[in-house]
């Protein structure tokens, strides 16, 4: 297998002058280039990515941060982000850090000397916290938006009206909405949105929660929908939505309609159930594209703020 000094020798230059040929073309003749990589395509010599990327003071990695590993909401836009790095010839790491708690930048500060840039997931954290996590590499924020800096969302919040205004559309008078972890913007989004699609119904709308997204969760709000008197549900997320519905079943109550994913819909064979879908690997795709013009940039970039559309289907029986 031929080597850079290989082509240095075949080229006539030192292998100093190779590298930085191959690596920084900008910093080297034209001419001298020209030479080099023809010497290198003649020889068929392939330069370690790594090693390049550390030549031009990148480390080629990027990392995902994620408030945990046990929300399965988490691992398309993993996917996503992970093909679309695979795309650029970027490799992408993952870190486990909510960033509720000022101590854990300090991992975070440890990380990126390792990394290129950042993509956080952090529902919770403070904004304070957010910005300083991201102050240390070039990030894009996922599923949250905060001012200054560059996010990709899925418009939930707007999906998550369109299902009240579906249930009101449908004679549904007194709605439930079970809200999500404590301090998550997008619950906050989420209350705003449904509140102001329910008060022009009239409809009575009964908020429940913090909740965490868990099966759990859902089956112990059974109580409190049916105090409410609730023929419409709408969940945070589809892990309560699923632990409601079996405690309702438990209860032999088949009447409430509760909203739920596509997927969900589909295989219960559920009819007259709204549903929306949240695409989460356009939305890693979407987020890493905008990291990568990030670390492409020679200047102090403008935060770019994308909101991806989430539908809602409805199954009729």
């Amino acid at each position: 297998m031929p080597t850079l000094a290989d082509v240095a020798a075949l080229a006539g230059v030192s292998k100093a002058t190779a590298s930085r040929a191959l690596g920084r073309p900008d910093l080297a003749a034209p001419e001298t280039v020209a030479r080099v990589r023809a010497a290198a395509e003649q020889l068929g010599f392939v330069p370690n990515r790594a090693a390049t990327q550390l030549a031009r003071g990148k480390t080629g990695v990027v990392a995902v941060v994620v408030p945990t590993l046990d929300n399965t909401f988490f691992n398309p836009i993993i996917g996503g982000a992970q093909a679309r790095a695979a795309d650029s010839g970027v490799q992408l790491t993952i870190a486990v850090h909510s960033l509720e708690h000022p101590a854990q930048l300090a991992a975070v500060e440890h990380l990126a000397h390792q990394v290129d840039g950042f993509l956080f997931t952090a529902p919770r954290g403070s904004d304070e916290i957010v910005r300083a996590a991201a102050s240390y590499k070039p990030s894009v924020l996922i599923d949250r938006e905060i001012d200054g800096m560059t996010s990709a969302v899925a418009d939930t919040a707007t999906a998550f009206g369109a299902l009240v205004t579906w249930f009101t559309g449908k004679g549904h008078e007194r709605i439930v909405y079970i809200g999500g972890p404590a301090g998550s913007w997008q619950d906050r989004q989420r209350q705003a949105a449904i509140r102001a699609a329910a008060e022009p119904s009239g409809a009575t709308l009964t908020m429940l929660g913090p909740c965490p997204s868990t099966f759990a969760a859902g089956v112990e709000a059974a109580g409190a929908v049916v105090a409410a008197r609730a023929t419409a549900v709408v969940p945070y997320a589809t892990s309560i939505g699923l632990g409601l519905m079996f405690a309702l079943l438990n209860r032999g109550i088949r009447d409430v309609v509760v909203s739920s994913e596509r997927m969900v819909v589909e295989s219960l064979g559920l009819h007259d159930v709204p549903s929306i879908d949240v695409d989460g690997e356009r939305l890693g795709e979407v987020a890493m594209d905008q990291l990568m013009d990030l670390l492409g940039e020679r200047r102090e970039p403008t935060p770019v703020r994308r909101r991806l559309t989430v539908p809602i289907e409805s199954a009729s029986g």
